[in-house]
């Protein structure tokens, strides 16, 4: 059958022609059954796995040997569209001659990939593209089945964008790395939200944890807070006398807090600035008050007092006078 008469005139070339003699001429269509298994000192593994989405299905068959793990023959079942067969058909073709191991490690994107006509052209329509996402999941399960464990176990992070297999993690770094400012930018570096187009806002065929448009504004929002922080703490350390009084007084603290206010502490008492003022003289007063036994400690006005005015014009500036109230 043609590819027109498949799809319409409207969707021909939209398909690859692989897809098309994929679906067509299956060669991989079938069962694997407990004799033949048995007769090749092999295991069989059965495994379903059903999108919710569109109502497809696909039973996975392997022949696994025992000894190697090695995937000696494979043969599906699937029950949908006809993208849905020519995938399944793909995928069993990619994991023959695999170990389980090595298997588990084929991507959707490895599937229609291979599906391709050539390397720049989709063979499906985006909104297809959960057909290969199914054949990839299907290994995930029969994988699970054989090593007795979770099919999770092999969902190291959430996946944000199903069709393209990209982990939210990632999205959030290359938004980070790349300074990205809009969801086409995210596309064109991870190809997130260039097929099916569910993972960009809420409103798609699947319903999703986490959309690309609110992923952007979290991390922009975080990028932009950071910028803010780092601006201020760059006026820290910035020129003292060019400084905000808000700036003067965090500089301050960062000083005292990493040089003396410990010490104060440990005997009892602590210190507030209070106040700072510009001077006509050219000298930056910073009125502090001394707290608990500082209030009333003999060196308060000596030898601590000199301690702290001495720190501040080292880290910040020799124009400083600390003068307490």
């Amino acid at each position: 059958m043609a590819k027109a008469d498949l799809f319409g005139d409207a969707l021909w070339d939209q398909y690859s022609n692989v897809v098309s003699e994929r679906m067509n001429n299956p060669r991989n269509q079938g069962e694997i059954t407990e004799e033949e298994a048995e007769s090749k000192n092999g295991k069989l593994i059965v495994a379903d796995f059903g999108a919710e989405s569109c109502g497809d299905a696909v039973r996975l068959y392997w022949l696994v040997e025992k000894d190697t793990d090695k995937i000696l023959n494979a043969k599906f079942r699937s029950f949908g569209c006809g993208t849905a067969i020519a995938s399944s058909d793909m995928m069993v073709d990619l994991c023959i001659g695999k170990t389980v191991d090595e298997a588990v490690k084929i991507t959707n994107i490895d599937v229609e990939l291979a599906l391709r006509d050539d390397p720049e052209t989709p063979a499906v329509p985006g909104q297809k593209m959960h057909c290969s996402v199914m054949a990839y999941d299907v290994i995930k399960e029969a994988a699970a089945l054989y090593k007795g464990v979770d099919s999770k176990t092999f969902e190291e992070e959430t996946i944000l964008c199903e069709c393209a297999r990209v982990s939210l993690a990632t999205v959030q770094e290359v938004i980070r790395l790349n300074d990205l400012k809009t969801v086409e930018e995210i596309t064109d570096y991870t190809k997130a939200g260039a097929f099916c187009k569910s993972c960009i806002r809420e409103g798609g065929h699947e319903k999703k944890d986490y959309y690309l448009v609110d992923v952007l504004r979290d991390i922009r929002a975080d990028m932009d807070s950071e910028k803010l922080k780092e601006s201020a703490d760059a006026g820290l350390t910035g020129d003292f006398s060019k400084m905000t009084m808000v700036q003067r007084i965090k500089a301050i603290d960062k000083i005292i807090d990493n040089s003396v206010r410990e010490f104060l502490i440990a005997d009892g008492g602590n210190m507030e600035v209070i106040d700072i003022r510009d001077t006509d003289q050219g000298f930056i007063d910073v009125y502090i008050r001394y707290l608990g036994a500082c209030s009333t400690c003999s060196t308060s006005t000596t030898g601590t007092l000199y301690a702290i005015e001495s720190t501040l014009k080292t880290e910040l500036s020799e124009n400083i006078r600390v003068l307490p109230i």
